[in-house]
């Protein structure tokens, strides 16, 4: 006899605004606990001393994950200069020190060079693995950690503000993998001086911005599910740039069987990913071999 799958079956998006001083798997589970939703994930670590917008899957919003994790980023962060730390936040230790304090101008001309792709070098004090184990628990545990350079893309990095001397607040967006406090620390080496993120905040991660998110406390506050309900944002979402396909009722079932569909006439280009979908409903992602469509993933909605 089959187990019984605790909770309910919820589905959709949760976009969390994240506080400062949570991890995002203890968020993701305060969510699930909220709805009482037997699946949840979500769609891109936040550091625990950075705040904003957590995408949190629920149900069958998990199997669409990856196109998340995949998507466009966007930060808003605050550089302190003077200040080199273990963690390149303010969570470490000191390790280096400088006198030496841009100017303005100095900051902007240096923008340049981060934009595009380039090569970076992922902090230590990160959750990659190296041998199979974490590389922040290697570095707590006082081993040293080599992390090594790899290729990401920066699609637009610009100064906002000055607060004081000490500080600079910038905004990026950015591809997949990213890590934005070894881009502080690389920007303040580049103009001469050491640097870490003294205050870090996404503000968007896939099509999920944070005019869209939620704190955990209105979360709360909502207090039942119906309610709850309002705070849910479609699992098709996470999937709107992928170009849609009416399919009939019949070709529905077929895909929801695992079986292919085939097309008699205006069949998509090989290769083609597509978001099949009957009514308003999402049936599957399918990829076309120009003669039918394959089913990728299935969707229980």
């Amino acid at each position: 006899m089959a187990r019984r799958k605790k909770g309910e079956k919820i589905d959709g998006w949760v976009v969390l605004d994240k506080p400062v001083g949570l991890g995002s798997t203890p968020a993701v589970s305060r969510v699930r606990r909220l709805f009482g939703a037997q699946k949840a994930g979500h769609g891109g670590t936040l550091d625990p001393l950075a705040s904003g917008v957590l995408p949190i899957a629920l149900g069958e919003a998990t199997k669409t994950v990856p196109f998340v994790m995949d998507g466009r980023k966007e930060y808003r962060f605050t550089l302190r200069f003077g200040e080199a730390r273990s963690t390149e936040d303010a969570e470490g230790e000191v390790t280096a020190t400088s006198e030496v304090r841009p100017t303005d101008e100095a900051i902007r001309g240096a923008l340049g060079a981060f934009v595009g792709e380039i090569d970076q070098v992922p902090p230590a004090y990160s959750a990659l693995k190296i041998d199979g184990q974490r590389a922040y628990d290697l570095a707590r545990a006082g081993e040293v950690v080599e992390m090594k350079r790899r290729r990401v893309r920066i699609d637009r990095l610009e100064f906002l503000a000055r607060p004081d001397r000490d500080h600079a607040d910038l905004v990026v967006e950015c591809g997949k993998g990213t890590y934005i406090r070894s881009l502080g620390r690389d920007l303040a080496v580049a103009l001469g001086t050491v640097g870490h993120l003294s205050a870090l905040r996404r503000t968007a991660a896939g099509p999920f911005r944070e005019e869209q998110a939620i704190s955990l406390p209105k979360l709360e506050a909502l207090g039942h599910i119906p309610a709850l309900f309002g705070a849910l944002v479609p699992v098709v979402t996470a999937l709107d740039d992928i170009p849609a396909l009416a399919l009939t009722e019949t070709q529905a079932d077929q895909l929801r069987h695992g079986q292919p569909v085939f097309l008699t006439r205006d069949a998509p280009p090989s290769g083609a990913l597509l978001r099949a979908e009957s009514g308003e409903k999402l049936v599957a992602l399918v990829r076309s071999d120009g003669a039918s469509l394959q089913p990728v993933r299935v969707f229980n909605l």
